[in-house]
């Protein structure tokens, strides 16, 4: 037994000892915590699955078959994930009405990645990363903006939040030029959800046509399902 270090010490048939991982799944669970942490998906949305998303949230029929397409069209993305992470494709999920569940499809197909694919996911809004950015231009910041960027562009995978709620300043547009292009270039798969399609968002060419080269672009349902979801929540609470 490892004695909860995760490791135990094997002989091979020369001799020579070597440390082998523990079948007690100790040094497997680390690496998913370490998954989970990365990530930072909030905390309302950390345990949702693809299962939890159901086309009787909404009421119109239209929005019904809207939603079981780019349902089914997640379940074909992740049928053809090596596919897919190979060609650096994510996919651009839009709906111009708030409240629409793209952040709750968004962070399930996120845990599906982390929890059954074993990949690693950092999800962060478009202002949350803007933010982060901001403060790293305080001179007691122990972060580099360089760094940070880094970061973000090399995540295998990254869901942006909210896509275009942002202010388009020239500022911004750079910024996400520098993380958009990196990720663009070493085929990384990026996620979005916005409530603008792709061509109402109000970055240049430079950053919308490498978007539309790596994603799926997905429409949403026209329709908000955040209440309803809160009075199912408050049901099953009370």
């Amino acid at each position: 037994m490892c004695k909860g270090r995760g490791y135990i010490l094997t002989t091979d048939e020369k001799g020579y000892e070597y440390a082998e991982e523990c079948k007690c799944g100790l040094i497997e669970q680390s690496r998913q915590n370490s998954k989970l942490r990365f990530a930072s998906i909030p905390e309302i949305y950390k345990d949702v699955s693809l299962k939890d998303m159901r086309y009787s949230y909404y009421k119109k029929q239209e929005s019904k078959d809207v939603f079981r397409a780019a349902a089914g069209f997640v379940k074909w993305y992740l049928d053809n994930l090596d596919e897919n992470i190979e060609n650096g494709k994510g996919i651009y999920l839009w709906s111009n009405t708030k409240g629409s569940g793209k952040t709750m499809l968004a962070t399930a197909l996120g845990n599906e990645l982390i929890n059954k694919h074993k990949r690693f996911v950092k999800f962060a809004t478009s202002l949350d990363i803007l933010d982060e950015i901001r403060a790293t231009y305080d001179p007691h910041s122990e972060t580099q903006e360089s760094k940070l960027l880094n970061d973000l562009a090399t995540s295998e995978f990254l869901i942006i939040d909210d896509f275009g709620t942002e202010r388009a300043s020239e500022w911004a547009g750079e910024k996400f030029y520098q993380i958009v292009n990196k990720r663009y270039i070493n085929k990384k798969v990026t996620i979005y959800t916005s409530n603008y399609d792709l061509k109402t968002l109000k970055y240049d060419d430079r950053i919308t046509n490498r978007m539309r080269e790596r994603t799926y672009l997905v429409h949403f349902p026209e329709e908000s399902v955040r209440e309803f979801i809160s009075q199912q929540e408050n049901r099953i609470e009370s």
